[in-house]
């Protein structure tokens, strides 16, 4: 018997909304098409028996890295397609693809650039594009890891990039209303405590409260350049940062909501850390807005008085 070339993999959780547009994309890629389900209280396993699917159920961990090796298990094609159900793929990603396979090709895994629709607009910058993911590969070649999030490790192998260019892209339908954003981010929140607390030994610090969500909307707005996305990009901005803010007061919960005295100097220095950053990414703003003639000069007058403050 010929060995299958491609299997799509898709794990699910009540996604009766959204599988029949993921197989539907996969349907001229695929040789076979793999579902996951973690018992789904809907109709998702009726949908994927329908696309005649080969189904498997696991048990409901929370969310998906956990049971994402038990359903690349499960495929016999040599190479992998990973996708959410609510994900698709184009014809041209398909083509591409099909394309890589046939070719016998020396790489291990496929990086694929992931649009991320969000609140009905594609984020182009704060971070979400071209968000490129390891969702191609030869069967073997790649191990998920089981942390939430958490991408594969893809060091000695061989790596092809495609390019980051919208026909080549996964499209994600990412989150479609505010509630179902702050739904997950309650989860996700509590799911990385856990791991901060058990496996990376974090000890909860007052300041993190401060820093670690104004770090997280600094970076988003600024280096990943929210703006440019309006107020989709301020919103996403201020909801990661509060999805962080969440991650660390549930540590203090696990701490049994620990008092501790906040000393006048931690204060001090943790507001002074707090304007620094606010102003430094400010000054680089103003800088790379500034009219060409006066960069150079509005960096030097800039970077010093962001020294000042920091004083």
């Amino acid at each position: 018997m010929k060995r299958l070339l491609i299997s799509a993999v898709i794990n699910t959780l009540n996604e009766e909304k959204n599988l029949p547009r993921c197989l539907d994309s996969v349907k001229g890629l695929a040789d076979e098409i793999v579902v996951v389900d973690m018992y789904s209280d809907d109709k998702t396993a009726e949908i994927a028996r329908q696309y005649q699917a080969s189904l498997f159920f696991h048990k409901r961990t929370g969310y998906v890295e956990p049971a994402r090796n038990f359903a690349i298990n499960k495929a016999k094609g040599r190479w992998v397609l990973i996708l959410d159900a609510d994900e698709k793929i184009s014809r041209s990603l398909s083509r591409r693809l099909r394309k890589i396979a046939q070719e016998e090709t020396k790489f291990d895994c496929v990086l694929i650039p992931r649009k991320n629709i969000i609140f009905g607009k594609w984020m182009k910058n704060s971070r979400w594009w071209p968000d490129y993911l390891p969702r191609f590969f030869k069967k073997g070649k790649i191990n998920w890891p089981k942390q939430i999030h958490k991408q594969p490790d893809l060091s000695g192998r061989m790596i092809y990039t495609l390019p980051d260019v919208e026909k080549f892209s996964i499209v994600h339908y990412n989150y479609d209303r505010l509630e179902q954003f702050l739904r997950r981010g309650e989860k996700y929140a509590q799911v990385q405590a856990v791991e901060l607390v058990k496996e990376k030994s974090y000890k909860f610090s007052s300041k993190d409260l401060l820093l670690k969500p104004l770090e997280e909307f600094l970076s988003r707005f600024f280096p990943g350049e929210a703006y440019k996305d309006g107020v989709h990009g301020l919103a996403l901005s201020l909801l990661q940062a509060w999805v962080v803010l969440l991650v660390y007061l549930k540590v203090w919960e696990m701490r049994k909501y620990e008092q501790k005295i906040l000393e006048r100097n931690r204060i001090k220095e943790t507001f002074k850390e707090m304007v620094y950053q606010l102003e430094y990414w400010r000054d680089d703003f103003l800088v790379k807005n500034s009219v060409s003639s006066l960069a150079l000069v509005s960096k030097i007058v800039l970077k010093l008085r962001a020294w000042l403050i920091r004083l």
